[in-house]
């Protein structure tokens, strides 16, 4: 039966998706690779190597024997994906564009182009695993936990997952390069893509100010002492330390500092000393546009594992507050920079089931007296 099943993988050019589809061909499916360019504006060389990445896409194809099809989403991108990036940018918050684009695009758009070719499936380079159970599809981590993509895919839904194949879930990156180095794939020692999802590597400030208006202003200590100026608050991130313009000694004190707070009202970007200082802390969220991946809303009061950024250990913590549209998630220690409008996603060990959107934060009585006991135990 496999030999009748058609899958249309996502081939972008980069050694990931070159093999996986290796694999899903040597398995004896009917494989069709698509290459999606989702970006058109200023679509230079010198950020955005989507020329280089169809050549390679190509290369691959006809290495491997398969097809290749390219088609354009820019337009889905700009109205479902980057339209939302630059309005969460204009509000103070710091998206996750990736997690956007994976369940607009590469898991929506992407998708039904797919189906409208026959495909059984679709399949991507991710590293992550789909497992059923009990009729219902369940996301799991990628085996080797430094590549695990999850965090990125929680925003999908069942009927998704169950049209996804993951080829890579069980394998390292480190196996994945030798595969390609040994069938010669063009892709075998290409470099990771970073930047913004289809964007591109393109320098962040000077990007962002062609869509949004710039608005410096002043920085101030939590005393109200203005210590410097910010070129617009949509460039800083909570926990931020580089490209502040503030010597250590401003104040004469050593230590680093750290965007703490973005008071959007009056345009002032709010700093701290040290990594870790009590106000970088929060033991509480509350999250919004939730999205649970593994098909049911997880039982409140139960011990999860959380991750508010992508390379963040698994934090324990308990959902509280439960509705269709927000929740709140206690942390059994306080995390440190958790930042609004990043993602939130909740694991029962490795099982992915959902998250949502982070909205705000807040620090407990409880978590101000532990961050105090850390900081005079380490002294």
């Amino acid at each position: 039966m496999k030999n009748k099943k058609r899958i249309v993988i996502g081939l972008s050019g980069g050694v990931d998706s070159s093999v996986a589809a290796l694999l899903l061909k040597q398995q004896g499916y009917e494989v069709i690779g698509l290459f999606m360019k989702n970006w058109e504006d200023d679509d230079t060389q010198d950020y955005c190597a989507s020329r280089q990445d169809l050549i390679d896409a190509v290369s691959v194809a006809e290495k491997i024997g398969i097809e290749v099809e390219s088609v354009n989403f820019s337009s889905e991108y700009k109205d479902r994906v980057f339209n939302e990036f630059l309005s969460e940018y204009k509000a103070g918050r710091t998206p996750n564009p990736d997690v956007m684009c994976n369940a607009e695009i590469k898991f929506k758009a992407f998708l039904d182009h797919a189906l409208g070719l026959g495909a059984d499936w679709i399949a991507t380079g991710h590293y992550a695993q789909v497992r059923e159970q009990d009729g219902l599809f369940q996301l799991l981590r990628a085996s080797d936990g430094t590549k695990d993509q999850s965090y990125f895919l929680y925003r999908l839904n069942q009927y998704q997952l169950s049209k996804t194949l993951f080829p890579l879930g069980q394998l390292t990156k480190i196996q994945v390069r030798e595969i390609a180095r040994r069938e010669n794939l063009s892709t075998h020692d290409k470099k990771d893509s970073t930047g913004i999802c289809f964007v591109g590597e393109r320098p962040f400030r000077e990007f962002l100010q062609r869509y949004i208006p710039s608005h410096p202003g002043d920085i101030y200590t939590l005393d109200g002492i203005k210590v410097g100026k910010h070129h617009g608050l949509m460039f800083y991130t909570l926990g931020q330390r580089q490209g502040l313009g503030i010597g250590g000694n401003r104040l004469g004190d050593g230590d680093a500092w750290y965007v703490a707070e973005k008071n959007i009202s009056k345009n002032h970007l709010i700093v701290v000393q040290g990594h870790d200082h009590e106000k970088l802390f929060a033991d509480r969220l509350t999250a919004v546009n939730l999205s649970w991946v593994s098909g049911l809303t997880p039982p409140s009061h139960w011990v999860y594992g959380a991750k508010t950024r992508y390379r963040q250990k698994d934090a324990p913590c308990v959902i509280s507050m439960a509705t269709r549209q927000s929740c709140a998630i206690d942390f059994a220690e306080p995390q440190w920079a958790i930042t609004p409008g990043q993602s939130v996603v909740v694991y029962e060990s490795n099982v992915c089931l959902g998250g949502g959107i982070i909205e705000s934060t807040t620090q407990s009585a409880n978590a101000t007296e532990a961050i105090r006991l850390k900081h005079k135990n380490e002294e």
